[in-house]
């Protein structure tokens, strides 16, 4: 019987008697299931393309940054628990630890001192403003004869616009500082009242004639660096200034890249201001 059912599903499906040990109905164990799927014969793995990349492999991490992380990590643990469980036993095993990390830091900034006291270019007291009182006197002096000349070069074509009313206080304080500005380093400045009033020392005053609006002067005694000539207008400050912010402030604003603010706004100042200039 089997042989007869082997020579008649043979002939149907094409498959030869020597094919049919190769299918799973020609199994006696398996009894009447030739209905089910044969099972597939996967085709041969590929080799490798020898053009194919490999995985780059990361490189080993240095040991020093593996026992940073590793102490920084049981530094944090010890902490948190001692936060949340703050016994003697918990604290101590924490501040142990913390007094470790504190002399390594304390080596390494020893270190970095003797480095930068070797190499003046990491040497952060040769850059900058000085820390010794002898080099910071001759480095004020330096700034102070660069910013003398800064101001009165900017004289040639710069004027300082001083707003002012008649009744402040502080416009009266502050009028003999610009005053003794003006001529100590030779730059001009224009008094604006913004009220009407006068000003002693500033008999030439002028009446605001809207340059107050244009640039929102809301409060005085207030400076700005101003170039009739180009209409670049500047703040310089407000209240009362002593003469070193003012060439302080007035050489930082002046300085390239700085932007300044409303050109045209000081061709509305007076039309007499650029032939007064022009004549200086």
């Amino acid at each position: 019987m089997a042989t007869l059912l082997l020579c008649v599903f043979g002939t149907a499906g094409g498959v030869t008697a020597q094919e049919a040990p190769k299918r799973y109905w020609s199994d006696t164990w398996r009894g009447w299931h030739f209905y089910e799927d044969p099972e597939l014969e996967l085709p041969p793995a590929k080799p490798p393309s020898p053009t194919a990349k490999a995985t780059p492999v990361s490189p080993a991490r240095a040991p020093e940054l593996i026992e940073f992380e590793r102490l920084q990590k049981a530094l944090e643990e010890r902490r948190n628990i001692a936060i949340m469980r703050p016994t003697e036993a918990n604290v101590r095993r924490y501040m142990e630890l913390e007094s470790q990390v504190v002399a390594r830091a304390s080596t390494f900034a020893d270190v970095a001192q003797r480095v930068a006291w070797a190499t003046p270019e990491l040497d952060p007291s040769t850059q900058g403003r000085p820390v010794n009182a002898k080099a910071l006197e001759v480095f004020e002096q330096q700034q102070l004869a660069d910013r003398s000349r800064s101001v009165a070069d900017l004289g040639r074509d710069h004027v300082l616009i001083f707003f002012f009313r008649g009744d402040c206080p502080y416009c009266h304080a502050f009028a003999p500082v610009l005053a003794a500005f003006q001529a100590r380093y030779g730059i001009r400045v224009e008094a604006v009242s913004t009220d009407g009033g006068t000003l002693p020392g500033f008999a030439e005053a002028r009446p605001d004639n809207g340059i107050a609006t244009a640039l929102r002067v809301t409060q005085v005694p207030a400076v700005y660096l101003a170039q009739p000539f180009t209409g670049k207008i500047t703040p310089i400050g407000f209240g009362v200034l002593s003469e070193a912010q003012l060439l302080e402030r007035i050489t930082a604003v002046s300085a390239p890249g700085y932007e300044t603010l409303l050109p045209g706004a000081a061709r509305r100042l007076d039309p007499q201001l650029e032939p007064a200039l022009a004549r200086r």
